[in-house]
């Protein structure tokens, strides 16, 4: 009887705590009152795409080639802040996107967050900024969008970058995103995990190679926290991982004409080398690049080699890049 009383006793807690945050959490983040922590900030735009307020920042001189940035899951333009201002200043006018329902795009409850969605979204932003044809970079579950705009709508890629890009649906098999497509079990859950700090640094512990783990810091961790801590976010999270179908992108990578690099660093645990290797084994013009000490993230990770590769491979007509660099930083799968 007395376990039965305690077990009550904490399933009650636990409810009730579960109650109290999803009744006191915010309904979303106002660009207003967080601007001013927003890496350049200065350089943010918004504008309606589909009847959905969107957010990107641009750089760069607009008469020069464009390149789209897309970022991965749970992520925002944030992870460009570095590579972005460096791309504009290598001759490119740079525009880094948030996702709908990430960053601080819109998070409408009536977009279904699938990653064809997500694509036909930048498709229609390019539209909506005069862009006719650009190089897309996407990252993570970014580079499944960039992916699928490429399948989708080819004659406004001109050119092809995937980091570490999510190519299947073998990222749904691990334990969180199984847990958070539990009915009712995801909805109580993330608010907890989206804005516990712990829970962001363990995680970018995994998604960072160890010799980078200096750049986890509270800067970061808040960085990233910041546009997801409201309740339409936690929709957001969840509604892109239960509608998350990726495996089209690489049974179709075969039909890729547009010169293509890929980028991996060595230690990825996020999304395993061994897809790169099959992107490169399916798309018949790609480079692939390895980034030695590097996880998930080479364009925070290795910035200027990041860079250094990007420009190169836009630079050439036909995407090449030289197969001169240092070999104790990168190696080329040609």
């Amino acid at each position: 009887m007395k376990k039965r009383n305690l077990a009550l006793a904490v399933g009650g807690a636990i409810g009730a705590a579960v109650a109290v945050k999803l009744l006191t959490r915010d309904d979303t983040v106002h660009w207003e009152s967080v601007a001013e922590m927003v890496p350049h900030s200065d350089h943010s735009h918004f504008v309606h795409v589909d009847g959905a307020l969107v957010h990107y920042q641009e750089f760069g001189d607009a008469s020069k080639p464009p390149i789209v940035l897309i970022h991965g899951y749970t992520a925002s333009v944030y992870v460009w802040k570095t590579t972005a201002p460096m791309l504009a200043a290598a001759g490119f006018h740079v525009i880094a996107v948030d996702l709908l329902g990430f960053g601080y795009s819109e998070k409408p409850r009536w977009f279904d967050y699938s990653i064809q969605s997500q694509a036909r979204m930048i498709s229609r932003l390019m539209g909506r900024l005069g862009i006719g044809r650009a190089t897309v970079v996407g990252s993570s579950y970014g580079g499944a969008v960039a992916l699928n705009l490429t399948l989708d709508y080819p004659e406004i890629v001109e050119k092809l970058v995937l980091v570490d890009a999510v190519c299947n649906d073998e990222p749904k098999e691990h334990p969180l995103l199984r847990l958070t497509s539990i009915p009712g079990v995801g909805e109580a859950v993330t608010p907890f995990l989206i804005d516990s700090k712990m829970f962001l640094r363990l995680r970018m512990q995994g998604t960072l190679a160890k010799a980078n783990h200096h750049l986890i810091t509270e800067d970061r961790i808040e960085s990233i926290r910041r546009p997801l801590f409201a309740a339409d976010a936690h929709h957001s999270v969840l509604a892109t991982a239960r509608n998350w179908h990726a495996d089209r992108l690489e049974q179709d990578a075969n039909l890729i004409n547009q010169p293509t690099l890929i980028i991996w660093g060595d230690q990825d645990t996020v999304i395993p080398i061994k897809h790169g290797y099959k992107m490169h084994e399916e798309i018949l013009n790609s480079r692939f690049v390895i980034f030695k000490d590097c996880g998930h993230v080479p364009q925070e990770e290795k910035s200027d080699l990041f860079v250094e590769l990007v420009t190169e491979f836009c630079h050439d007509r036909k995407g090449k890049i030289a197969a001169t660099h240092d070999d104790t930083k990168l190696e080329q799968i040609m």
